[in-house]
């Protein structure tokens, strides 16, 4: 297998219900990843190693997931120049998962972590994906095809609608 191009992360076992479905989309669109729990309250140094090599070990891009305080996203790109996507999760002992949106989207300027909705994992999979489609086309044209997919399977929902005689919108 290839060297993964994409980490992702999480706080805990706990995130990987949430966390698996970027796994299952950069699966998909065979683009090599690793996954591993990374916690930053209970294991920092662990997690400040993680982003500290990330690049020297070929990554492009972290996506973190996170829930309550949900620090990770932030301390990871605190430690690293490597985009970071993060993933907010409403977690057992979350506000209504608000706690998580704020701590990752707010983040202090300079040290930016794109920010994905709530329990979003799987478009953070497609947002990774689109960075390495940036400069890689093997992924560019994997992309291409599930954007493609998804307009067909739109398209095939208004025409089930139309045919059923309701009113047509005017384009």
């Amino acid at each position: 297998m290839s060297k993964p191009t994409i980490g992702i992360i999480m706080g805990s076992e706990s995130d990987l219900k949430i966390m698996k479905e970027a796994a299952e989309f950069l699966d998909e669109l065979k683009i090599p990843f690793e996954l591993t729990i990374v916690s930053a309250h209970r294991t920092p140094k662990r997690m400040m190693d993680y982003a500290t090599s990330a690049r020297g070990r070929g990554l492009k891009v972290i996506i973190a997931g996170a829930g309550g305080a949900a620090h990770l996203p932030g301390m990871i790109a605190s430690f690293t120049t490597l985009p970071v996507i993060g993933v907010p999760i409403k977690s057992s002992n979350s506000i209504d998962g608000w706690d998580s949106v704020l701590s990752i989207l707010q983040m202090p300027s300079g040290v930016p972590v794109a920010t994905v909705a709530l329990n979003g994992a799987k478009n953070a999979g497609v947002l990774a994906a689109q960075i390495i489609g940036t400069f890689d086309n093997d992924v560019t044209k994997k992309l291409t095809r599930f954007k493609t997919t998804l307009q067909k399977k739109v398209e095939k929902s208004f025409r089930e609608i139309e045919s059923k005689g309701w009113r047509k919108a005017a384009l």
